[in-house]
């Protein structure tokens, strides 16, 4: 079975890693006596072993360029291109350079996590979204799919496209930490053979270490690649119980808020949002994590709330992981038409009204972006 999952029958089958027992804090260790059961049998490395009994995640060794350095084979190789995205977070899971990689291979974007949208959202709206903002990034996808990496249904439909897209080459998917690729890869195992959670899953940045292939019908493979780890990520500065709180696990309820000018919302401390300027008291619908906590206040009075209660009142994050998120960067915005302000990994703030100031504040690096109202 080890063979059935990747080309080194000394690799863990759950993230990739090759084994070894010579250094405990280096990926794929594991203890030498498992490593003798590894020569006849699937095994485990001790930091998934970890993580799928105890949902203990362990810090690994490998870099942001070692990521980065795998994505260069994809011009070596015959194979589709698979982008996977978080439809949530598309600037920080985005891979920018993937054209750039890809060479002349083909490159499909799947959008993940359609199932946590409002039903109200139109999915057209939201294809047409990612294909605009795909161009916009340099990227020019043959499709655009939306699924949720959940749902066997929409993993069965998304491998009958993908096969009639491939046209005989490998498949290779790509993409960022915590965006769902190994759940779909184990989707993707389990229709194929019933076999449950074969590679390792968690709300965890960075669990495929290595890549995993997955034989297909006609002698080609499908990779799942290591995610790349990009600063851009919200997901990047927290820990791993903060990403459970930010990251939505059931479909958003969106909230009403009703504001007037110079009242502010804190979306617990991780991102903030102004109403600077408008035709009086206004309606504002918030589509974020419906665990996430929100506090309103006086914009005159924000500045100094956040310096007091960011790690308490206003959690994520968490005290001891205040000091190491970085400060919020303000980005200003006037509306012509209804428009979002997309917090990248958070969600976005729905606004009616033309010719509304707002500001949006965000861990510097991460993006506060103005769109088209999608809901």
């Amino acid at each position: 079975m080890t063979e059935k999952y990747s080309s080194n029958n000394l690799q863990c089958v759950g993230c990739g890693a090759v084994l070894q027992s010579k250094e405990e804090g280096k990926s794929g260790f594991i203890p030498s006596k498992q490593l003798e059961k590894a020569q006849e049998e699937p095994v485990y490395c001790k930091r998934c072993f970890r993580l799928r009994h105890y949902n203990e995640v362990q810090d690994v060794e490998l870099t942001d360029d070692d990521f980065l350095n795998m994505l260069h084979e994809l011009n070596q190789t015959d194979a589709l291109i698979v982008n996977m995205v978080d439809i949530f977070d598309f600037n920080g899971s985005i891979i920018s350079g993937i054209q750039r990689f890809a060479g002349s291979n083909p490159v499909i974007i799947v959008g993940n996590k359609v199932d946590l949208l409002p039903k109200s959202l139109k999915k057209s709206k939201m294809r047409q979204w990612l294909f605009e903002q795909s161009h916009l990034n340099g990227i020019k996808p043959e499709e655009v799919f939306l699924i949720s990496a959940l749902n066997q249904d929409h993993v069965r439909e998304l491998m009958e496209d993908l096969e009639k897209l491939r046209k005989g080459r490998d498949i290779y998917i790509v993409g960022t930490t915590n965006v769902g690729k190994s759940t779909l890869v184990n989707q993707i195992i389990n229709i194929a053979t019933d076999e449950d959670n074969v590679v390792t899953t968690s709300y965890f940045p960075g669990t495929t270490l290595g890549k995993i292939e997955i034989p297909l019908d006609d002698r080609r493979v499908l990779v799942d690649t290591p995610g790349v780890i990009q600063s851009a990520q919200l997901s990047y500065y927290l820990k791993p119980e903060e990403i459970k709180i930010v990251t939505p696990r059931k479909e958003i309820k969106p909230k009403t808020y009703q504001l007037n000018p110079s009242q502010t919302l804190f979306f617990a401390g991780l991102a903030r949002f102004d109403y600077i300027k408008g035709e009086g008291k206004q309606t504002f619908v918030t589509y974020l994590s419906n665990d996430l906590y929100i506090h309103r206040t006086k914009t005159e009075k924000a500045d100094e709330l956040y310096k007091n209660q960011l790690g308490e009142l206003l959690s994520p994050p968490a005290k001891e992981n205040s000091e190491s998120l970085p400060e919020l960067k303000r980005f200003e915005f006037t509306t012509t038409q209804p428009v979002d302000i997309v917090f990248s990994g958070l969600g976005w703030v729905s606004i009616d009204q033309p010719h509304t100031r707002i500001a949006g504040w965000a861990p510097k690096g991460v993006d506060v972006i103005m769109r088209k109202k999608l809901v």
